[in-house]
């Protein structure tokens, strides 16, 4: 297992999908920060949203629909090493991705651009929980759907830009019209980003958009889980 996880952080790193998951976030959040007051409380959990996003709905369905299209996965199970290992250390290094990727933002904006952090720890982390598993489950249904890895990169970015508008993370919610702000509350990327705001604001997450995410982690999580294919 260990060694398994050592090969797959190796190809992980070689993986140009991996850079652009970090720096087109960090892009966002210097280009526009520059602009932004310190006290803003929309701007680092916009680009929070949009890192894990990007993880969940590019990263995690091309690689593992990939890796089952080239029979990798088929090959896998004829040999000690499982291919649910392989599953659980891609999971387990995209979320590291995700987790490397929001904690870099963070330094710069806390250090660098001067942004407001969360006084609470604790919900800003649940909500971080609960919003990257309800996006991973939709990854790993558009993993188990697509039938190779090309049909799951379009997926994922089909799905990602509809989500991103709703979610109010191409343009201030406040321009939107009040039953798209509806509408993307319960949408996990929408509940998500919401969550974050509401945290950055200094309140506590509504316990609603909380269920929404929870729903959505354990829903999509056992349909991805009963349509997926090893080969």
């Amino acid at each position: 297992m260990m060694k398994l996880a050592f090969v797959e952080t190796k190809l992980l790193t070689r993986e140009p999908g991996a850079l652009f998951s970090l720096l087109i976030p960090l892009f966002i959040l210097v280009v526009f920060g520059s602009s932004i007051e310190p006290g803003d409380t929309v701007l680092l959990p916009m680009a929070l949203a949009i890192a894990v996003g990007l993880v969940a709905l590019y990263m995690l369905p091309t690689t593992l629909a990939t890796y089952r299209e080239r029979g990798i996965l088929r090959r896998l199970s004829v040999t000690p090493v499982r291919p649910g290992n392989l599953l659980a250390v891609q999971l387990l290094l995209l979320l590291v991705l995700a987790l490397a990727a929001c904690g870099l933002l963070l330094a710069v904006a806390g250090t660098v651009l001067g942004a407001r952090l969360p006084a609470g720890g604790l919900p800003a982390a649940a909500v971080f929980i609960l919003g990257t598993a309800s996006m991973f489950a939709v990854g790993l249904l558009i993993a188990a759907l697509a039938p190779n890895g090309r049909a799951a990169n379009g997926i994922g970015v089909l799905l990602y830009f509809p989500m991103a508008y709703l979610a109010g993370l191409m343009q201030p919610v406040h321009l939107m019209p009040d039953m798209l702000i509806r509408i993307g509350e319960f949408t996990p990327l929408g509940a998500f980003a919401q969550s974050m705001r509401e945290v950055w604001a200094g309140g506590a997450p509504s316990p609603l958009l909380l269920g929404v995410m929870a729903v959505y982690a354990l829903v999509v999580s056992i349909a991805a889980a009963k349509f997926f294919r090893w080969e």
